[in-house]
């Protein structure tokens, strides 16, 4: 008999957003999303196929069947509809130099929630459940150096460059937060 054991998705929630597990119907309008130039534009030279947007929505339930931790769906609760997605990963990157297991922050959210504050209280909400869950551990993120929304979100919440690199063909600042001490 074979013993499997699914890691229930916890949900976050803040003053105007829900983080919870991907429902079904997040998929077409994950699918939108990264066909908006404004989302892919430091993250991938070319929209994602539905294909691929698929496989990242599988990746992130299978990390937290296997690791305990992902991605969430980000709701705008006065809507209800789903404007992106932010969590953590170990996507064992082929990067240099190599972020040697530490749980990588991620978000990315749908054109019309940009410039908002969506991201900040996203990311927010990620970090106190993940400081939490893994206890004091260093955390790290990549971004393009063009990117410099992300890059205040990231440093409103302690994230530090520590090396600059390429990834995919494409410049890529690497980020670090130090473990809570």
């Amino acid at each position: 008999m074979v013993s499997t054991s699914i890691q229930q998705v916890p949900v976050l929630e803040t003053t105007r957003l829900l983080l919870r597990g991907y429902k079904p119907t997040d998929f077409a309008e994950y699918v939108t999303m990264w066909a908006d130039p404004q989302v892919y534009r430091y993250l991938s030279p070319r929209p994602m196929l539905e294909e691929e947007v698929w496989g990242t929505l599988l990746r992130s339930i299978g990390h937290w069947t296997l690791m305990g931790y992902g991605f969430w769906a980000v709701e705008e609760k006065a809507t209800g509809r789903f404007i992106g997605v932010v969590g953590f990963a170990d996507p064992k990157r082929n990067i240099k130099p190599a972020s040697n297991g530490a749980p990588e922050i991620g978000w990315v959210l749908a054109g019309q929630a940009h410039g908002q504050g969506y991201a900040t209280e996203a990311v927010e909400a990620a970090l106190a459940w993940a400081d939490g869950h893994f206890g004091s551990v260093r955390t790290v993120c990549i971004i393009h150096p063009k990117n410099k929304a992300s890059l205040r979100v990231a440093h409103k919440f302690g994230y530090q460059e520590y090396h600059r690199t390429t990834y995919h063909d494409q410049p890529t600042i690497m980020l670090e937060r130090a473990p809570l001490v």
